[in-house]
């Protein structure tokens, strides 16, 4: 992930984003909720439950995990 816009509710990450927390690092105070993990391999997409924002898996997905 790059820089933050908590404008934009659509994030692409990557194996290096693993694993993957909601609301991410540096988000403004205003935007915190409590934090959740998402699993983002299952699907490709994971969408947060207390903020809406979907995330999307590009990229190769690691070795090693289900």
């Amino acid at each position: 992930m790059s820089a933050i816009d908590e404008t934009v509710r659509e994030v692409s990450v990557t194996a290096q984003d693993l694993p993957l927390a909601c609301p991410r690092p540096g988000a403004p105070l205003w935007a915190r909720h409590p934090r959740v993990f998402l699993d983002v391999l299952k699907t490709g997409t994971a969408v947060c439950p207390y903020c809406g924002t979907t995330y999307r898996f590009t990229g190769e997905k690691p070795k090693g995990h289900h």
